[in-house]
């Protein structure tokens, strides 16, 4: 009885030392979640196939690993899934497609785990809480992250934003994690050739680079003012200074270039006036070869478009010396 009851007392304290494990390793705190290439272009793939040119969303399943509070999510696979507009409480996940997918893709790569769920957003909606406890029971590592992919191709910034839910009082809510794109080497050569598909070839390489450049600067302006109205909410008291955000913003602040030295005035001034000598020459050049084309057409065409044929030549043999003789006479 007593070597019993001792079996059955390690039982018994092995099995809470397990459940106060995995309450730890559920509880550990994420940090980031880097997306992969992969779950972005399943993601748009998803949405085109269920959801294009309606007001509906889709929701999958985010797979991949966790390692001390950093989630990579580097694959994912769609879930049927449909939600009432009228009534935002009513919705319907196939779990039982969940499991299988989740048994099928076990067998293909044993290292893959849930790490959470993505939604085509772009915004959180009241079911998504529930959603996160349905997929809660199926992360055996850390608690789930919530990722929305915004398929809208005239979006400014990255497609990605992570969050997780984190408990204030007896509610619980979606906070915001940093999200971040990331590929390993053989991702980046894939999408490298998938970007050599998709690219115009109407479109001009300084055009496209052009573009680039005015989006980025939409979007750093973007930055620059959220920042702003920050610090103008600081001011009116209406937020708490956060010192970590601060100490980024005098960062940014410090890494500026000084543009006042001379050596610097003088470098760029240099250097716009290059290129702009190679965009007059290339202009003039182009004039220049357009008027040859033109002068070749009005020769060959004439006034009145018409092409002109040039006049048959005959040709004459020249006489021999007999027929000359007998000319003569």
């Amino acid at each position: 009885k007593r070597q019993l009851g001792v079996i059955l007392n390690n039982k018994t304290m092995a099995s809470d030392d397990t459940a106060t494990t995995k309450t730890a390793v559920v509880l550990t705190d994420i940090e980031d979640v880097t997306v992969h290439p992969l779950v972005l272009l399943s993601a748009a793939d998803h949405y085109h196939r269920v959801a294009r040119g309606t007001r509906k969303r889709v929701v999958g399943v985010l797979l991949g690993s966790v390692s001390r509070g950093k989630v990579d999510a580097t694959n994912s696979f769609a879930v049927p899934f449909e939600e009432d507009n009228k009534n935002p409480a009513v919705f319907y996940l196939d779990h039982n497609y969940l499991e299988n997918m989740l048994l099928m893709f076990r067998k293909v790569n044993a290292k893959e785990r849930v790490v959470g769920f993505y939604s085509s957003g772009p915004q959180i909606r009241p079911n998504d809480l529930r959603i996160y406890d349905l997929v809660t029971r199926f992360c055996t590592n850390s608690a789930p992250v919530f990722c929305i992919i915004d398929i809208r191709p005239d979006r400014p910034s990255i497609p990605t934003t992570a969050y997780k839910v984190a408990e204030d009082g007896d509610q619980r809510q979606f906070a915001h994690v940093p999200s971040l794109i990331g590929a390993m080497e053989a991702e980046e050569v894939g999408v490298e050739h998938l970007l050599r598909d998709i690219n115009d070839p109407t479109v001009s390489t300084v055009a496209s680079l052009i573009k680039a450049k005015m989006a980025g600067l939409s979007t750093l302006t973007e930055k620059l003012v959220e920042m702003k109205d920050y610090l103008e909410s600081c001011l009116r008291g209406e937020m708490k200074i956060n010192q970590e955000i601060i100490a980024n913003m005098q960062t940014i602040l410090n890494l500026l270039p000084n543009l006042n030295t001379e050596d610097l005035v003088r470098a760029m001034l240099v250097k716009t006036n290059d290129m702009h000598m190679a965009i007059y020459l290339s202009a003039l050049i182009r004039s220049v070869i357009a008027l040859h084309d033109l002068v070749n057409n009005k020769i060959q065409y004439g006034e009145d478009g018409e092409e002109k044929k040039e006049d048959p030549v005959v040709a004459v043999a020249a006489p021999t010396p007999a027929e000359e003789k007998k000319s003569e006479k």
